[in-house]
C-alpha cells in the first residue's frame, strides 16, 4: 500500500522554490543594470539684486452721508385748561397783647429775679456764718487743747517738783550742819555708826529724817535723829530750778577719850 503525500509539505516545498527563484532573479537583473554617470553642473552663480519697492498710496473710501428721511411731525394735543379751585384765604390775626399786661409780666420776672437773688445771697450768708462757726469752734477746740497741754505739763512739773530727787551726800551741801551731842555714856562703851535718811524741800528745809541703819541704842538714834532735823541744806538747783531731794547721812559715832 502507497503512503499518502501529506499536502501541507507540499505547500511548503513550492512556496520554498518559489522564494529561491525570486532571488535569483533580482540578482540576475541587478548584475545587468548599467551605472548612470553624473555630469558636473556648469551653471553660472546667480546675482541677487534688491530693489526698493514703492508703497502704493491708500486711498481712503469716500463715506456718502446717510440721508434721513423727514420725520413726520407730530399732532398737536388738544389743550386742557385747567380747573381753577377756589381757596379760601386764611387770615392770621396776631394777637396784640395790651401794654399794661405786658408791663405787668416784665414787672412779675423782675420780681422774681430779685427773689432769687435774695435768696441766694441768703444762702450765701448763712454758709459764711456756719463757717465761721466752725472756725470759731476749731480755735476754741485748739485753746482748750493748749490749756489741756499746759496744765498736763505743769501737774508734770509740779510733780517732779515735789517729788524728791535721790542724791548722794556728796551733791548736796549743808548751809547749817547737825551737831549732834553724845557722852561715852551714851555709847555705852564703843563706836557706834548710825544711818539716816534725810529729804528735804526745794529751798533745803529738812522735812523728814529716817533711820535706816540704827547703832543698836534707840536712845542715841533719837538723840542723832534730833540733831539732824535742827539743820539745813543749801538749795538743790538744775538748770536754775530747785529740787527737793533725799540723800543717805551716815554718822560715826566715837568715844571721847577726854571721857
Amino acid at each position: 500500500m502507497m503512503p499518502e503525500h501529506n499536502p501541507m509539505k507540499k505547500k511548503v516545498v513550492i512556496a520554498l522554490t518559489a522564494v529561491i527563484v525570486g532571488h535569483l532573479s533580482v540578482m540576475w537583473a541587478l548584475s545587468h543594470i548599467k551605472t548612470l554617470e553624473i555630469k558636473p553642473n556648469e551653471t553660472k552663480p546667480m546675482s541677487v539684486r534688491f530693489v526698493t519697492i514703492a508703497d502704493e498710496p491708500v486711498v481712503e473710501p469716500v463715506v456718502e452721508p446717510v440721508v434721513q428721511p423727514p420725520k413726520p411731525e407730530p399732532k398737536p394735543e388738544p389743550i386742557v385748561k385747567p380747573k381753577v379751585i377756589a381757596q379760601k384765604q386764611q387770615v392770621t390775626e396776631k394777637k396784640v397783647q395790651p401794654q399794661e399786661e405786658v408791663v405787668d409780666k416784665k414787672k412779675l420776672e423782675k420780681e422774681r429775679l430779685d427773689k432769687l437773688k435774695q435768696q441766694q445771697e441768703q444762702q450765701e450768708q448763712q454758709k459764711r456764718l456756719e463757717q465761721q462757726q466752725r472756725d470759731q469752734q476749731q480755735r476754741e477746740q485748739a485753746e482748750r487743747d493748749r490749756l489741756a497741754n499746759e496744765q498736763r505739763e505743769n501737774q508734770r512739773r509740779q510733780q517732779e517738783l515735789n517729788t524728791p530727787k535721790k542724791l548722794n551726800i556728796g551733791q548736796i551741801s549743808w548751809s547749817r550742819s547737825p551737831k549732834p551731842v553724845y557722852t561715852n555714856k551714851d555709847l555705852q562703851g564703843s563706836n557706834r555708826i548710825i544711818v539716816v535718811s534725810i529729804e528735804a524741800d526745794a529751798k533745803g528745809s529738812i522735812t523728814n529724817v529716817r533711820v535706816i541703819k540704827s547703832s543698836g541704842l534707840s536712845a542715841l538714834d533719837e538723840k542723832i535723829v534730833r540733831a539732824v532735823k535742827g539743820a539745813k541744806f543749801k538749795p538743790y538747783k538744775e538748770n536754775g530750778i530747785a529740787y527737793p531731794f533725799k540723800a543717805d547721812q551716815p554718822f560715826e559715832l566715837t568715844l571721847n577719850s577726854n571721857g
